[in-house]
Order: structure tokens, then C-alpha cells, then sequence
């Protein structure tokens, strides 16, 4: 038997298995681990989170981890391209919702990861928020969403000199006249607005309207910088910024910059992945190596070594949707609360971003 026919039927197996039972994880999970021993390494392809894995590697140093770490859109394409050139590389796909989903699921290269959970404190849907596990594909199969960051002000930041939170009540307040030709944003096609943009579009209280008046006539200026943006904000070219992922760092140095994210916003806030997402690639060449690391990862060590990690953007964005977990080290803007009004916009009905980008190129005029 061939090793390529070894690794097939060794995806069947897993993908065939029912959830194990109580008494059977850990000989199961025996089998995985010796499996992905042989196996010898897993390649995930991540978008900023690499640093989370030293704790992988600590704990199983006999099963190399490959991370090729670059944005999700450009993951996405280097995937579909090796695919087209007959290379089956990657194991596991972990960075936002939309790649995941618009990319890799719609072209059909996922495998069902749920089949891949074992480890009860994994498996066990009480210590996740909610009770639940979240999957952002209708079937609820295919992609795991393992953060949750809320957000008031759909990344939107101030000069405290030039602006007063206090005048915002509503998003529809961003529309004033005052602020036409006195806000930055990043272009809303295509860019790491794409949350945002999903909670504005499918919120009933805002939709399609609010972003034709927002984009289309705030004579709004458009970059592709997030430092940059951050840079004129704090300079007083621009009162308003959407998009500066970079202004909690740029509060602590002192700047005159502060987020939106306090303002008690009457549409509510989003409830957002935040680049966190986990995908299991059809014809893995490693798939026991994989499920190792999936429930290595979602499970309590791996959510605290996320959440902990330093990240080189300086983005405090990581609340992992385990409750099990502190969180002292995320702001508690980004926290979920219970009884707090969200647009969770990682449910499946939300993550069609086609029409959104295709309505923000009409406004802007921009590909």
C-alpha cells in the first residue's frame, strides 16, 4: 500500500468517525498522536497568529510545525494556485472568515473539520461562549471561528482635540455634514474592513443606505496604510478615522488619538472573528498531524498561548470564545458580554461579502 493511500484512508477514517465517546477519546487520541508521529510535521497556513504555536512545539517537538504566514487573501490565492498546479500542500488554513469562505469553501477544498475534535475540553460546548462552537459555513462543518471580538465603532478612532465622543450616538451621526471631507478611512473594497462592512450592510437599523451615505457622500479620503492613516489622524489632518487598527498603540505613545469602541452605539455592536477562523484542507498530506494541532490549538493551552502571544501589528484583537480562560489581557471593549446587543456576523447568513464589495466599488468607483 502506498503512502499516498495510506494518508487517503487514514482522511476516511477520520472523516467516517462519529464523535467518540467519553470512554474511547484517549485511545483514539493515542492512535492520532502515534499516527501524526510517523507522520512527522503539519503545514498550516496562517495569517498573524504564528507566534501561538511555540506552545505546539513545546509540547510536541516530534511533529514539526511548517507555518506559511502572509494576509488571508493572500494565502487564499497561493492555495487555489498550488491546487491548480496539482500541489496539495497545506493541512490547515487558519485567518479570516472571509477567505475561508468566499475562497476556499466555495471552491470546495475544505474537509469537514468538526469529525477532527476529540479531546472532551474541545468537544464539551459549555466552555465555549454561548454553549456553543461557531462555524461560519451553513452546515456548520467546515470552518471553525475560535475568536470573538466585539466591537462598538466598526474600527472607528478620533483626534481628541478635533472631536467629542459625546456627539455620537448613532452611526447615522457620522453622516452629519459637519464631518464631510474630515475623515480617513481604508478603501472598503477588498481590505481589512471587511467586518465592518458586514455589520453595517446586514444591520436592519443601517444596510445598504447607511454606506451609500457614509462612503459616497463624505468626501471621504481612502488609503491602504494603516500607519499612515493613524499618522494624519494624530496630526489633526482628519477628526475621524476608520480602519486605524493601530490607535491603541498610538494612545499609549502618547498621540491624541483614542477609539470609538465606549460609544454606547443605538444599532448595537458587531461580534466578529477577527482573522480567527480555522479550516481543514481537503487531500491533507498530513491529517493526523492536523487533528493533533486542531485540538491542541482550540483547546485551553492553545486559546491562552493566542490570546497571551505578542503580536508584531500591536493589535490587541484576540478574545478567544472559550470562557474558560482570563481574560485580563484583552480590553474589555473586545470582550463578549451576555445581554449585550450583537450582530454576530459570523453566522453563515452574514458571510456572503459579494454584494458588499460589489455596492462599495459602485460608490467609490474604486476596483
Amino acid at each position: 500500500m502506498t503512502p499516498k493511500l495510506l494518508r487517503f484512508m487514514a482522511l476516511l477514517f477520520f472523516l467516517l468517525l462519529p464523535h467518540v465517546a467519553p470512554a474511547d477519546w484517549k485511545q483514539e487520541w493515542e492512535k492520532t498522536l502515534q499516527a501524526a508521529k510517523k507522520e512527522g510535521q503539519v503545514t498550516v497556513y496562517v495569517y498573524r497568529y504564528e507566534a501561538a504555536f511555540e506552545g505546539f512545539r513545546a509540547e510536541y517537538p516530534d511533529i514539526k510545525v511548517n507555518a506559511v504566514s502572509a494576509t488571508g487573501s493572500q494565502l487564499g490565492l497561493r492555495i487555489m494556485a498550488e491546487r491548480r498546479g496539482g500541489k496539495y500542500l497545506a493541512d490547515l488554513f487558519s485567518s479570516g472568515a472571509n477567505t475561508n469562505f468566499n475562497v476556499l469553501y466555495k471552491a470546495k477544498a475544505l474537509e469537514p473539520i468538526k469529525p477532527l475534535l476529540l479531546l472532551p475540553e474541545v468537544v464539551d460546548e459549555s466552555r465555549w461562549f454561548g454553549g456553543r462552537h461557531r462555524y461560519i459555513d451553513p452546515e456548520a462543518q467546515y470552518i471553525f471561528a475560535y475568536i470573538g471580538n466585539s466591537s462598538g465603532s466598526g474600527q472607528l478612532s478620533y483626534n481628541v482635540k478635533l472631536t467629542d465622543p459625546k456627539e455620537f450616538q448613532s452611526f447615522w451621526d457620522l453622516v452629519h455634514p459637519k464631518w464631510k471631507g474630515k475623515i480617513v478611512s481604508l478603501e472598503p473594497v477588498n481590505t481589512g474592513l471587511g467586518a465592518s462592512m458586514q455589520f453595517f450592510y446586514y444591520n436592519p437599523e443601517l444596510g445598504p443606505e447607511w454606506i451609500k451615505r457614509f462612503f459616497g457622500t463624505m468626501e471621504i479620503t481612502f488609503s491602504r496604510e494603516f500607519r499612515q492613516m493613524t499618522d494624519w489622524l494624530s496630526q489633526g489632518r482628519f477628526a475621524l478615522c476608520m480602519g486605524c487598527k493601530d490607535v491603541d498603540r498610538a494612545r499609549q505613545q502618547g498621540l491624541p488619538v483614542a477609539s470609538l469602541d465606549d460609544v454606547p452605539w443605538k444599532e448595537g455592536r458587531s461580534f466578529s472573528s477577527g482573522g480567527g477562523t480555522l479550516s481543514f484542507l481537503n487531500r491533507a498530506p498530513h491529517p493526523n498531524a492536523a487533528r493533533v494541532f486542531v485540538n491542541w490549538y482550540l483547546s485551553r493551552k492553545g486559546q491562552t498561548a493566542l490570546q497571551d502571544m505578542e503580536d508584531p501589528l500591536g493589535s490587541e484583537f484576540r478574545n478567544s470564545l472559550r470562557i474558560d480562560i482570563p481574560k485580563d489581557k484583552v480590553p474589555e471593549a473586545r470582550r463578549l458580554a451576555d445581554g449585550v446587543k450583537y450582530l454576530d456576523v459570523t453566522r453563515p447568513e452574514f458571510s456572503e461579502t459579494a454584494p458588499i464589495f460589489k455596492l462599495a466599488k459602485e460608490i467609490t468607483k474604486r476596483d
